[in-house]
Formats: structure tokens, sequence, C-alpha cells
């Protein structure tokens, strides 16, 4: 009997506010590496533990448009190439993301299993998540709608809960009709949850035909479809992306999919999990899923500490010395640095909230700027001045461009530069340099086999990344506005 294909649906979505100053908009926790395999990131690590699943398929991916060279560069180095990377123009939360999916996945008239996978989970047994997977798959084909509760493991508040219509026996892996959803509860109710094998954790993670989910979607949604079938008709392919529409996509009502179909329909099943999962949600659940020394201190980076207890201490850049310490968690970036005590690291999103509002940069963005030609990286700036290390990958270039405001020094430090200036062209090595003056037409790019370097000094009355005009760019950006 042929094996219907196996299609994982990875959410990219989420800014992860409550792990800043590591998690920003500009670079989310699901790109980077925490916890688990060393080196790999929670979006690697999504993909990844899926090896061994029967009918296993290449992915496709949904994430904002901003992140789209992030995630088809996380994939390549694990070589993985993705059915689709699909670009939402704007967050729309899970139902619309997977109806998109699912109407992708069924446009050449196939009907895969869909399985739904957020790309910032932690799961520890990789093994035990595979084989509840592959218990899944029997009721999947039968048309029902199956999502995996996590067994609980202590009275958590932070999770909505799932109540299944019977108990299971003990961990076995069964497939129980759903009874009721319940959001995040106070601490007695999830008490009282806990003891009561019926109620999980919910999730997020979901299996099911690609026609099931549609079929209920249609009856208890039918506006999301009629939105992202119109979003998925007017796509602009981009590269190896799919751009979706922008206004038919803004249409969709902003709903999870748990509130649009899961908690209305007749075809829930859940399956308990019991595998180690974590949501990574704030920095307090990483140091518990983190390895630790008899001290139960977990240390990242530079780090020299003594007498120090249950900590969690990461250095991206700068040495940290730790002196009588007890549950705290300290981490360092190149442009702050949090201190918390572990029981409060859940309110970290609300700093970050106070510098949106206050406009602060480091609210949103890091030094460090991935590109789809490298990243750069701000060293230091002031009113009128500011100094860049750019890098950009072999064989690379930034778009064709000028600026109104502002005039540009370039110094080769490693590799080689090809640089045009209003049509010309020379060829720069290390410690050369060139002088780019206001409203001259230029492009970057390296013409060699390793990564190029080079210190760009800008200076004027405007040093916005609003000043730019491009005229040409082979990643498709005319219309963006940020440096290039």
């Amino acid at each position: 009997m042929e094996i219907r294909p196996l299609i994982p649906v990875i959410l990219c979505g989420g800014t992860g506010t409550r792990l800043w100053p590591l998690s920003r908009a500009s670079y989310p926790k699901q790109y980077w590496a925490l916890g688990g395999v060393e080196g790999e990131t929670l979006l690697q690590q999504t993909q990844k533990r899926l090896q061994g699943l029967k009918g296993l398929t290449d992915p496709i991916l949904i994430c904002h448009e901003d992140h789209r060279f992030i995630v088809a560069e996380q994939m390549r180095q694990i070589s993985v190439s993705p059915k689709t990377i699909l670009l939402e123009p704007i967050g729309r939360n899970t139902a619309p993301a997977i109806a998109v999916a699912a109407l992708q996945a069924t446009e050449r008239g196939n009907d895969p299993l869909l399985l739904v996978l957020s790309a910032d989970h932690l799961i520890q047994n990789c093994e035990e998540f595979r084989q509840t997977i592959q218990v899944g798959r029997k009721p999947a084909e039968e048309g029902r709608l199956v999502t995996f509760g996590i067994v609980p493991t202590c009275p958590e508040t932070g999770y909505g809960y799932i109540e299944a219509g019977k108990a299971p026996n003990g961990h076995e892996r069964i497939d129980m009709p759903i009874e009721n959803f319940f959001e995040k509860p106070n601490k007695e109710k999830a008490q009282e949850f806990l003891s009561d094998n019926r109620f999980t954790w919910n999730s997020g993670i979901f299996l099911f035909k690609a026609s099931a989910i549609l079929s209920e979607l249609e009856r208890l949604a039918p506006e999301i479809v009629s939105s992202c079938r119109a979003a998925l008709e007017n796509e602009m392919p981009d590269m190896e992306f799919l751009r979706l529409e922008r206004e038919a996509f803004a249409n969709c009502p902003n709903v999870p999919i748990d509130v649009a179909v899961m908690e209305k329909t007749q075809l829930g099943s859940v399956i308990p999990l019991n595998a180690g999962w974590s949501d990574v949600g704030s920095w307090n659940a990483l140091w518990e899923t983190a390895k630790k020394d008899s001290n139960g201190n977990s240390s990242l980076g530079r780090v020299i500490s003594e007498n120090i207890q249950n900590c969690y201490i990461r250095s991206e850049h700068r040495l940290i010395v730790g002196l009588g310490l007890k549950d705290l968690i300290i981490v360092e970036t190149d442009d702050a640095i949090l201190i918390a005590d572990r029981s409060q690291s859940q309110h970290v999103k609300n700093i970050v909230k106070q510098l949106e509002e206050d406009g602060s940069p480091e609210g949103k963005a890091h030094r460090k700027i991935y590109r789809p030609w490298g990243y750069y990286t701000s060293v230091v700036e002031d009113t009128r001045w500011q100094v860049k290390r750019i890098v950009v990958k072999p064989g690379e270039s930034l778009s064709l461009q000028m600026h109104h405001h502002r005039a540009e020094h370039w110094i080769v430090v490693k590799g080689t530069a090809m640089i045009e200036r209003d049509g010309e062209q020379q060829l720069l090595g290390e410690n050369e340099s060139t002088y780019i003056p206001l409203g001259c037409k230029h492009r970057l790019t390296n013409p060699g086999k390793m990564p190029m370097e080079l210190i760009e000094i800008q200076s004027g009355a405007y040093l916005g990344e609003d000043d730019i005009v491009r005229f040409e760019d082979r990643y498709k950006r005319i219309n963006q506005v940020r440096l290039s």
C-alpha cells in the first residue's frame, strides 16, 4: 500500500520577546541556537528531528518576508530544499497560515498529510516524538484533525489546556476525542488539571489531511479560505520564495487555528506527547532545559563564575564575571545586558514593549543585521556620522543605489571588492579604499570565493536607512526601504 506523503508545515512567525535581548524582531528566537544540538538553531532542529518519519517530504515554510533569506540560508545549511517558502506580508496568526499551506499542498490535486509545527519548540526526546507522530497517522488518514497534547509536568498557568473525552492508561500513545479547550488557568485550576490525566498542554502541533482541514475551514471560517485563495491566486514568485498578495492576505481574520476550527469541530483528536517538550517561552524555561553543572548553573560564552547557584549566564561578546549569585538570568549582547531574577523572566516582554514605545532601537533590532548578501554591524555612531562593518558573501552583490543625504567612505579590510560608481568599475584589495559622494549611483560586489569585509564610514545630515534609492537589485527589493 502506498504511503500518503507527509509534508511538514513549519510556522516561522513570532518574535519571542520574552527572550530579549537575544531574540528581537530583526532576528527572533527560532533562528538562534538555543538548547538541543549545539550549533543548530531551533528552526533547524524542528526540521531535523523529523528524519525517519514515514512518507516524509520536503517542508513548506511560512515566514515574514523580512526573514526570508534567514530561513532559506538555515535550510541550505542542513541540506534541505523546501517545497515552498511562503512569505506573509503581514502576520495573521495560525489559521490563515495553515489555510495557505493546505491550499498550496493541494493545488495539483494532491491530498497529503500536513504536520504543522512551530519553528521555536525544543524537544529533548526526538525518538519518542517521532513514534507519537506515527500514532497520529492512522486517525489523520481517517479524516480526524489530530493535535498532540503535552503531558504536564507542573501546574503551569502560561499554557492553554486540552481536555480529552477519556483518560489514557498511564502515558500510552492513543488518540482520544477532544472534549474541551481551556485558556490559561489560574494556579488552583492548573493544579486540578495536573491531577487529572485527561488534561494536556496545548502544544500547537497538528496532523491532518490537507483536504480535512480545508473542509472544516470552509465550513467554520470560509472568509479565511477565500482570502487565502485570493492571496495565492495573485502570488508573486520571488526567487525560491512565494510572496502572498498583500491586500488579499490582509483581509484574512487574525485568528489562531484553535479558535477558528479546533474548538468548534467534532473531528478533533488529541494524542498525549511526553517527549521533553518546551516552547522556550522564557529565559527560565531555557534554564530548565539546559545542561547544568553540579550547582545548577548553565553558562555559555565568556563566563567566569565563583560561588553561584541555579543561574543562567550567557555572553555573546564580552566577559561576564559572576560572584556569589543565586537564581539569576544574565544575558549579554553587543548593545544590551539583561539581569533578572529567574522567577521574573516572564516579564521581560514588558520591558520590550516599553523600549518600543520609547522608540529605542534595542527593542526591535540588533546591531548586527542580516541581509541576503551577508550582514552589517553598527560599530559606532553620532548625529552626523556612523561606522559600519559590512560582510558580503562570495559572489553576492548589494543593490545599485544612491543616497540623497549622506556620503560614504569604504575601506576593504579582507578579500576583494568590485566597486561601481556612476557606471565605472574599480577593483579594490585589502587596505584600499574609495569615496562615494552624495548622489553617486553605486554598487558593491564580492567577486571572490571568500567573504569580503569592509569598513563603511557614513557622514551627512541624515543617516536613516530610508535614504536609499534603488535602481537595480538581484533580490527584488526595489520598492523596499533598508540598507542593501
